[in-house]
């Protein structure tokens, strides 16, 4: 198993770095830099003239190292990252990235934890009775609803959530984390409920499109599972129905659940952008957007980056859960 656990990352580590390359040389594919996105700020906001707004440009993209070869960039990227922890230095912000990123991370990964549990247990449960009901009323009203998750925009019910909250409710918690009283205050259970009153409409989202997916998985495997043979013989024994599903169909029918898992994290971090951008909730989703937009190189490669070390954290976690649940996957590693 340790054998098993340390190749993995091995390759975990080797498909980082392959990604950061094939993300850094993305994001310039458009062509252009930041220094020209500066040059167009300056001729259209501070009135420069074309040879002012170019001798700007030039002078910016020295200081930022940006006239230097694309190779040479990322090589003096990865080498900070690795021997300094040192991300880059925002260009539009002029702070170091982890800094920006840091102040938004927290709330990004409690906000995709709290959706990825939900939308797992909410979803296998009713995947769990959509199985046993087959062909009722109970697996009809599930699969609409998976139906339903799957194919309505995230956000088309952003815009609908947002318009309910700003012209019927009125609600005052649109565009922040905090209220007011709150943003300078210690953590304490009126803060924490104060978070969730501003951030409740991007956890309902994401855990409606995650539940469907989780939904699906689990009545799908749960039906395969229960044809097999040894249902029948635990069926033979006088089992009742609802003991031969818990205890020998659903363990049996976890494992595509659980290796979809480590897929579905990064997709619960990223997949809140349009809830996000829509409900101006400051999380790394609208950050990743602007930095796009601005051509903030070393903002998006970083948080390109996270996204892929939270996808291969998911996948090594996943297989421990394997290893854990089924004892023949822990015995052949």
């Amino acid at each position: 198993m340790a054998a098993f656990l340390a190749r993995r990352l091995g390759f975990g580590l080797g498909l980082l770095f392959v990604v950061s390359m094939i993300c850094f040389a993305l994001i310039h594919a458009p062509g252009g830099d930041y220094a020209d996105q500066a040059k167009a700020m300056a001729l259209s906001q501070y009135g420069m003239g074309e040879d002012a707004a170019q001798a700007y440009a030039e002078r910016l993209r020295t200081r930022l190292g940006l006239d230097r070869p694309l190779v040479v960039q990322y090589v003096r990227w990865v080498r900070n990252i690795v021997l300094e922890g040192d991300f880059g230095q925002s260009f539009v912000a002029g702070k170091p990235v982890a800094q920006i990123v840091g102040e938004r991370l927290p709330y990004t990964l409690a906000i995709a934890v709290v959706c990825h549990l939900l939308a797992t247990l909410i979803g296998a449960s009713l995947g769990i009775f959509a199985a046993m009901q087959q062909h009722r009323i109970g697996d009809t009203a599930a699969s609409v609803l998976a139906f339903l998750g799957m194919t309505v925009p995230r956000f088309v019910l952003a815009l609908v959530i947002l318009y309910w909250l700003a012209f019927v409710v009125g609600s005052s918690n649109i565009g922040s984390l905090h209220s007011s009283a709150y943003v300078l205050a210690p953590w304490s259970f009126g803060k924490l409920w104060d978070v969730v009153l501003h951030v409740w409409p991007v956890v309902l989202i994401a855990v409606f499109g995650g539940l469907a997916y989780n939904l699906r998985i689990m009545r799908s495997n749960l039906l395969d599972v229960m044809r097999q043979p040894f249902i029948e013989a635990a069926r033979a024994r006088g089992l009742s129905r609802t003991a031969v599903v818990l205890r020998h169909a659903v363990p049996n029918a976890l494992h595509p659940l659980i290796m979809h898992q480590g897929v579905i994290m990064p997709y619960m971090i990223s997949g809140e952008l349009e809830v996000a951008l829509i409900l101006s909730i400051p999380t790394i989703g609208p950050l990743m957007f602007d930095s796009l937009i601005q051509q903030d190189v070393f903002v998006t490669s970083t948080i390109l980056l996270m996204l892929s070390a939270v996808l291969v954290i998911g996948n090594l976690l996943a297989d421990l859960a394997l290893a854990l649940l089924d004892p023949r996957i822990r015995n052949a590693g």
